[in-house]
This record gives structure tokens, C-alpha cells and sequence, in this order.
């Protein structure tokens, strides 16, 4: 465990970095206006020339901003939260700041502050404190990825809940946890090697803490009161975190927000409602993508256009009838992979479909094209889609639109996922793509709908880059 000492040196670094890059934001915004300035431009001059008038404003700022990076936990390095959620921090934290500072400035009836030396000053901030941590991140997460400072994990409950979360887990070294192996009251140890590894009983949680070096648990299955109190004052002894996974996560929708009526801590879950200035701020996002995205792809679409023709006889997109929102038909568009005749001798090869559910696929498909086979493994048959998102068809990110006689043959499970408009990419693209179970990808789906946000949309376009690069599980 990382010791208090080296913690707080640990923190007055990222403070000291903090303040370092505060006084560079000041002196590059006044150097940029320094006609507007009564006093000569110098970073020595912004805190201890008396000529200075607004020294004083300065000086009050660089404190307030400390202070609203510390209430934001920006001085902490939390490894679990998503790398545009700390960045919405600092923006949030700076904002704030400079919100303190104008109504500080009117109080003090300082009417000559420059605003164009305010405004960069907090662009400037916003950028230095974002690229910082960038940087910060990247660099914790390589040493993290080396074993410096990681943590045993027991994970209670193995369950599916707790092999999912183990999985999660493994996918992401920088978090420096290491599952050492399960608690669970009701399973043995298995016997097959990908089964989940049993080290014992919920009842025998301290002893293998003390043997194992335990330093985090996490609590996937809800037994009762009695059991989870011994449970939780064993580890408090211990000095062993707990993180516990909420009864029925998958249909939780939203964050949830702590606090507190009277002495009972309340849990409250955000509506599923979508907000409609958050559908409007999707939108406008898929239209500023999707035309870029079309414009800067449109050498790739022509050349992949030509290939097509060349290859075999038939035309160059393939039109498919798929459900949208809220059941509204749409054809969505691809680049042909297949023969021209394709859909005509599908029930020569439907017995051969190694997919459940509704979907089918069939590794080595022999109707798909020489051509085909390269489009569907780097996804190049999916870029006609921007199209759709382009006319509101589609988005970015979103479920993955079935074909309508393949969402005919499943269950009630469907009209979850047609709550929202389908997307180019999502869940099942980042893990997995076609290796995945339908059963799987109906849970990720309701869970993404349950849980959107504009950060996890960026999360999943970012993780869905180096997926495709791969070509892993796509055929």
C-alpha cells in the first residue's frame, strides 16, 4: 500500500505542475495582449510588480484554481474513470474559476481587465491542465502495465457478473489489478481451466486476504445482511477497500448520484429518458462526423467503388431493409461483399450458420468475393453508413440494426434496442464483433441504452479504431 508520505509528495508534484502551467497560461495570454496592459509583459511581472494592477487578480485566480482542481479530485489519479470524463473535470473546474474571477473583478470594480486577456487565459489553462494529464495518464498506465503500485483483487461471487468483471478487468492493464481468484458460497473450485478460480468461501474471506495480500474485494453477488456486515467489517479491519456492483446494473439507467435523507444513504438512478438537448447535441455531433467523415473518406469510397467493379459482376452498394427507431424501416447501405446473387442461394448455406439467434454468419462464407473478404475484415463495407447517420437514419454509435426478417424471429428482447437509433459501431464492435453470442449483444445494448453518454459514445469510437485496424472476429 502507497504510504501517506509519498502520497502527498505524490500530490504537491501534481500541484507545483499545476501552478507551473497556471503562470505560463497568464503570461502567454498577456503577451498576446500586451497593449492592452498598463505594465511591461514578463512572468516575473504578473505577481511582484507593484505597477501591475491586477497582481492582486492574478494572483486570487492561480489560488482559485487550485482549489476547484482539488474539489474536482483533479490533484488524484484515478485510474477506473474514462480519460474524457477527467478532462470534462479540468473544463468544468476552469469554468468555474473563471467564473469566480469575473464576479471577483465586478465586486472589486476593476473595470480595466482585459477580456481578451481572460478568455485566453482560460484556454489556456483548459489546454495545458488537459494536455498534462493526457500525458500523465499515459505515462501512469505504462508503469501501472509494469506492476509498479498494483493491487489483489478478490472478486465475491463467480458468477457471471464476476467472470464479466474479471474479464473487464484483464482487458485493462492500467488499472494495476491483479484478480487473485473468487469467494462464492455455492460454487467449488472448477475444473476447467477458463472456469472461475474458487479459492473459498465468503466465510473464509480474512484468512485468504492475510494469505494473498487482498488490497481491493468487489462484491458482484448479494447475499444476506448478516454476511455482507461480517463480511464488510472483516475488510475494514483489514484495511481492504470494497467495491460492490449494484443488484441489476444491466438495467440501470444513467450515473447515479450519492446522498443522503437523514441518516440513510439513497442511491438515485437517472431517467431513461434521454434528455431531448441531449438527443439534439447526438445529432448535431453524427452530422458533423458523418459529413467530415465523408469528405475526407470520399479518395477511399471512389477507389473502393472501382475494386468492386472490377471484381465481380453486380452493383457497387448492397441496400438492406433494417429496423430504426422506434420500428421506423430504412434501408441501410453497404459496400457489396458478396456475389450478385447472393440472397438467392442463401438456403443452400443455411444450415452451415455458426451464429445463435437471429444472425447469420458462416466463417468463410462462399458467397462473399475475393474483395469481400478484405472489406468485412477491416469493416471498409461498413462506410456507406455514413450516409444514413448523414440523413438521421443511423448514428455514430448506437445498437447494431438487425435485418427485419432476422428481428421477426427473436423476442420482445428487440424492442429495447429500438428505443434509439441503430448505430456504425458500439459494444459488440469493441468486443468481439462477430465471436460474440446474440444473447451478449442484446445485454451490451440494453446496457448502452440504459447508461448513454457523450463520453461513452467517444470512449467506444476511440476503442472501435484499433479493433478495426486488427480485423479481429470480423468475417
Amino acid at each position: 500500500m502507497i504510504k501517506v508520505t509519498q502520497r502527498t509528495m505524490i500530490t504537491a508534484c501534481y500541484i507545483l505542475i499545476d501552478i507551473i502551467f497556471i503562470v505560463l497560461a497568464m503570461g502567454l495570454a498577456c503577451e498576446i495582449r500586451k497593449e492592452t496592459l498598463p505594465f511591461t509583459v514578463g512572468l516575473n511581472n504578473l505577481f511582484l510588480n507593484p505597477a501591475n494592477p491586477f497582481r492582486l487578480i492574478f494572483l486570487f485566480w492561480g489560488l482559485v484554481a487550485i482549489f476547484f482542481n482539488s474539489m474536482s479530485q483533479l490533484y488524484q489519479t484515478r485510474r477506473e474513470i474514462f480519460e474524457a470524463a477527467e478532462i470534462w473535470e479540468v473544463i468544468r473546474s476552469v469554468f468555474l474559476s473563471m467564473t469566480i474571477i469575473i464576479v471577483a473583478i465586478f465586486l472589486a470594480k476593476v473595470t480595466a481587465f482585459p477580456r481578451a486577456v481572460l478568455f485566453l487565459t482560460t484556454f489556456f489553462m483548459i489546454l495545458f491542465f488537459s494536455l498534462w494529464r493526457i500525458v500523465k495518464r499515459i505515462l501512469v498506465g505504462y508503469l501501472v502495465a509494469q506492476g509498479y503500485h498494483n493491487f489483489n483483487a478478490l472478486i465475491i461471487g463467480a458468477g457471471n457478473i464476476g467472470m464479466a468483471l474479471e474479464k473487464e478487468i484483464a482487458k485493462r492493464p492500467t488499472l494495476g489489478i491483479h484478480v487473485i481468484g473468487y469467494l462464492d458460497n455455492l460454487k467449488e473450485e472448477s475444473p476447467n481451466k477458463n472456469g472461475p478460480k474458487v479459492l473459498g468461501k465468503i466465510t473464509d474471506f480474512a484468512t485468504i486476504a492475510r494469505r494473498e495480500f487482498i488490497n481491493k474485494i468487489f462484491v458482484t453477488t448479494h447475499h444476506d445482511d448478516r454476511t455482507f456486515l461480517r463480511l464488510l467489517e472483516e475488510a475494514q479491519e483489514l484495511g481492504v477497500a470494497i467495491r460492490v456492483v449494484p443488484s441489476g446494473f444491466e438495467l440501470i439507467s444513467g450515473e447515479f448520484v450519492k446522498n443522503n435523507i437523514g441518516l440513510i444513504p439513497i442511491l438515485e438512478y437517472g431517467d431513461i429518458t434521454t434528455p431531448s438537448h441531449h438527443q439534439l447535441g447526438k445529432r448535431i455531433f453524427d452530422f458533423t462526423m458523418a459529413l467530415c467523415g465523408l469528405i475526407i473518406l470520399s479518395p477511399v469510397f471512389l477507389m473502393t467503388a472501382i475494386i468492386i467493379r472490377l471484381d465481380s459482376p453486380g452493383p457497387i452498394f448492397f441496400r438492406s431493409r433494417r429496423y430504426g427507431r422506434r420500428g421506423h424501416i430504412f434501408h441501410m447501405y453497404k459496400f457489396r461483399s458478396m456475389v450478385q446473387n447472393a440472397e438467392a442461394i442463401l438456403d443452400e448455406v443455411r444450415d452451415q450458420n455458426e451464429a445463435d439467434g437471429p444472425i447469420f454468419k458462416i466463417r468463410g462464407d462462399p458467397r462473399v468475393t475475393m474483395v469481400g473478404k478484405f472489406l468485412r475484415k477491416y469493416s471498409l463495407d461498413e462506410l456507406p453508413q455514413l450516409l444514413n447517420v448523414l440523413w438521421g437514419q443511423m448514428s455514430l454509435v448506437g445498437p447494431r440494426p438487425l435485418p427485419i426478417e432476422q428481428v421477426h424471429k427473436e423476442d420482445l428482447r428487440q424492442l429495447k434496442r429500438l428505443e434509439v437509433k441503430p448505430g456504425i459501431t458500439g459494444l459488440w464492435q469493441i468486443r468481439g464483433r462477430s465471436d460474440i453470442s446474440f444473447s451478449r449483444l442484446v445485454r451490451w445494448d440494453v446496457w448502452y441504452i440504459n447508461n448513454w453518454s457523450f463520453w461513452l459514445d467517444l470512449n467506444i469510437l476511440f476503442q472501435t479504431i484499433p479493433v478495426v485496424i486488427k480485423g479481429k472476429g470480423a468475417y
